[in-house]
């Protein structure tokens, strides 16, 4: 195992460096949602522009070295409730603030609904390259029992007038709803492949804090598939996207070769990141030459949209906390983030951005894992891969090896 002294080597333009712009309307509120999101259908949309750009030019003072953007997001709430028009306003204050790689990948989420998928149209114009699109399920019961608004035929439409007007388009499917059976989402998510789509993110149903389904379930009622039928889910999941030329890359995403979302793999690979708009987080990484020491840097900003808009009218800003993590935690955060993807982490890379790995990683509990078969050591030394088994048992794989 890696245990040199840090000798630091930081190159800022070799790292990912993204851009998440939070839109937090939605029309409704998804009980199982923990996002923050806000029901709106009255968005004074000029101000809410105005102080979105504001916010940018702030954060962009906060990192005044840094390479072009390789991607933008827009996440929400619902990004496709926005103007086109808005779109295009933020995407030009973008680029005259950062500049954009040549092959930026620009992604908007959407909701499957004939408005929002003409809206798209708008948003290809100004400049928007990948939709995500909140399908959630291809079944109307399903969709019923989630609180979408849309049905299923909304969406199959919806996503067929995505598709061929942008090359590269998801789709989020949730699964291990309630009783779901075996052969219920094999049947979806044969459907699901048969787009031909280059990604699709398929989560298993979660019971959130703070939810209309933790609500419930605290009540009593079963809300999800119990762990050992998710797994088995999970599995059917994992073997069905694999042959059709869709493999993980990461626990709950899938892609083509060369499909990946760049701007969560900039998440996963604890890359530089900013985030604008209530309640968005940003972390990056600054280097102080005179500790020779990359500075992992936080922000959070003020999650009430009306709060945030004062905020950002009096400071320019609505940043409501900023922190600077230790190297532990930075190590721990690359650590938890990276062993979701399916080519693991380098304690390599990690130990030269925050020390030895002694400092924060517990040698015993690694070669526990990895004699239980769920953790893998390449012939590298240095590379850790999650096995199938282990990425069932992350939560536990974690609590063992992290100091």
């Amino acid at each position: 195992m890696p245990g040199k002294t840090q000798s630091m080597v930081f190159d800022q333009a070799s790292r990912p460096f993204a851009l998440y712009l939070h839109w937090p309307f939605c029309r409704a509120k998804c009980p199982y949602c923990d996002f923050n999101s806000h029901v709106s259908n009255d968005v004074d949309t000029e101000t809410f522009g105005d102080a979105l750009c504001s916010e940018m030019t702030h954060m962009a003072s906060l990192m005044p070295s840094r390479p072009p953007l390789s991607s933008l997001f827009f996440g929400g709430g619902t990004p496709s409730l926005m103007p086109p028009a808005l779109v295009e306003r933020l995407i030009r204050h973008a680029e005259d603030l950062f500049g954009f790689i040549g092959d930026i990948e620009i992604t908007a989420e959407a909701n499957p609904t004939s408005v929002e998928a003409k809206a798209m149209l708008g948003f290809q114009k100004a400049g928007v390259n990948r939709v995500s699109m909140g399908v959630q399920s291809l079944d109307d019961l399903g969709l019923k029992f989630l609180g979408r608004e849309h049905s299923a035929a909304d969406a199959l439409k919806a996503l067929d007038k995505v598709n061929k007007a942008f090359d590269r388009v998801s789709i989020d499917l949730i699964y291990a709803l309630p009783d779901q059976s075996p052969k219920a989402w094999q049947a979806m998510l044969s459907q699901a492949l048969s787009f031909d789509l280059g990604h699709l993110s398929l989560y298993q149903l979660t019971i959130e804090n703070g939810t209309v389904f933790h609500t419930r379930q605290r009540r009593g009622e079963v809300m999800a598939l119990n762990d050992d039928r998710a797994a088995d889910l999970y599995e059917m999941t994992q073997q069905m996207t694999n042959d059709a030329g869709l493999p993980s890359y990461e626990i709950s995403n899938h892609a083509a070769l060369g499909q990946e979302c760049r701007h969560n793999l900039t998440y996963w690979q604890a890359g530089d990141w900013l985030g604008v708009g209530p309640g968005a987080h940003g972390r990056f990484a600054l280097f102080d030459k005179s500790k020779n020491l990359a500075i992992r840097n936080a922000t959070v900003t003020r999650r009430n949209p009306a709060g945030w808009l004062d905020a950002v009218a009096a400071k320019g800003h609505g940043i409501d906390e900023t922190q600077i993590d230790s190297p532990a935690d930075w190590a721990s955060e690359m650590v938890m983030m990276g062993l979701r993807l399916t080519n693991g982490i380098d304690l390599g890379v990690i130990e030269n951005l925050c020390g030895p790995c002694g400092d924060w990683l517990y040698g015993d509990g690694v070669e526990q894992v990895i004699a239980a078969g769920w953790l893998k050591r390449m012939p590298n030394q240095s590379t850790l891969i999650a096995s199938d088994d282990g990425r069932l048992r992350l939560n536990h794989i974690l609590s063992t090896i992290l100091r």
